[in-house]
């Protein structure tokens, strides 16, 4: 089992490998929302900028990004940024205060509101972002990947409809119901946005890109068929045609993870905590398509043996082929940095055996033919 990057891949090419399902001798394992407030070094940065300041300045975003390098040890760096600056480059104000949140002060209510949102030009809206991953492609220096990433248009809607994050979203959920022509013409305009976003971001240095679906659960099975797989799938395709790694996080829709694989072709799909792995395996490996998660960020509270133990459970239950470790969900802002480095030296200690990779090969092709005789 060879390890040795190709010239244009990364020193650590755990990440890539693993999308490609390829054999590896562990799982790369890497942390959503791992620049974050659970790290003193982050909220020393944060003290002295809010919010989007940090994300609108290059030099401020590229530190956060790679501290968790150092201090946790992870195998790739994702992008310090946020998945509204979507909607406000569209022409949104968008407002973060401490302690309340991101916030919309004027929403989309009607056709009119709709019609003032502008297309967005990456390279003249978001240009920072650009900037920020092309300062940190050149500061991480092939070390590891860089992961870009944006949020999906069904979760970005119900942001730009509602206001601010909700419980229920309720408001954005009435729009589909009262007025669902309002909500494909907006999810429409998010979705070309999103797709040449995500293309620009790998033109800047992005070598993965993920899409965050973060209100998937607030759907039922109908309304997400309707309103956000199909806009999901157009973001995904256009993202896969700058040639990188696409992975899919769609937290809450576990029971859809298979439809999901099949209008995206994404590369990985993210799994949430409340999916058990043996259940995403046997709608995803049919697809051979790789596989995100999913332990209980809240199992990081725990002392290190238990998160040990629990990470061990959950590499051993997805298998050696295909598997990024990561949380079901972004780390929480109280974990202890050092419980973070737990559940991280847990995924690193772990050594798969050719006998262990053989036999998960046999289960995956088991699967696949299963599929084929059930088409």
């Amino acid at each position: 089992m060879s390890s040795t990057p190709a010239p244009s891949s990364p020193a650590n090419d755990l990440l890539l490998r693993a999308l490609r399902r390829e054999a590896v001798e562990r799982p790369p394992v890497w942390m959503m929302r791992q620049a974050g407030r659970y790290l003193p070094q982050y909220r020393a940065v944060r003290a002295k900028s809010d919010f989007l300041t940090m994300c609108r300045t290059p030099e401020l975003a590229v530190e956060v990004t790679l501290q968790p390098l150092d201090l946790v040890g992870v195998d790739a760096a994702i992008i310090f940024s946020d998945i509204l600056v979507i909607p406000e480059a569209m022409g949104m104000h968008l407002t973060l205060d401490e302690g309340i949140g991101p916030q919309f002060p004027s929403p989309l209510r009607s056709l009119k509101d709709l019609d003032q949102l502008h297309a967005v030009d990456p390279q003249e809206h978001l240009k920072y972002v650009l900037d920020a991953l092309k300062l940190a492609r050149r500061e991480i220096d092939g070390k590891v990947p860089l992961i870009g990433f944006a949020g999906s248009p069904w979760t970005l809607a119900a942001y730009m409809v509602e206001g601010k994050g909700t419980k229920q979203f309720a408001v954005a959920k009435r729009m589909l119901y009262e007025n669902p022509e309002m909500a494909h013409a907006l999810l429409g305009k998010i979705a070309d946005a999103v797709g040449e976003y995500l293309v620009a971001q790998v033109g800047a240095g992005a070598q993965v890109v993920q899409l965050f679906e973060s209100w998937a659960g607030a759907l039922g099975p109908e309304e997400f068929r309707t309103f956000a797989l199909p806009y999901l799938a157009r973001c995904a395709q256009k993202a896969r045609e700058a040639g990188v790694p696409v992975i899919v996080f769609a937290p809450g829709a576990g029971w859809a993870l298979a439809e999901i694989a099949a209008a995206t072709n994404a590369d990985a799909i993210g799994v949430d905590w409340h999916t058990s792995p043996m259940d995403a395996r046997r709608q995803l490996d049919p697809f051979r398509v790789a596989m995100q998660g999913n332990l209980d960020p809240c199992a990081l509270y725990g002392p290190p043996a238990e998160i040990r133990r629990r990470t061990h459970a959950m590499i051993r239950a997805f298998g050696p082929i295909g598997h990024i470790a990561n949380l079901g969900h972004g780390i929480l802002p109280d974990v202890s940095p050092d419980h973070a480095r737990a559940f991280i030296d847990a995924v690193k200690e772990w050594k798969w055996t050719e006998e262990e990779i053989a036999a998960a090969q046999r289960q995956t092709a088991a699967w696949t033919n299963e599929l084929a005789g059930a088409r």
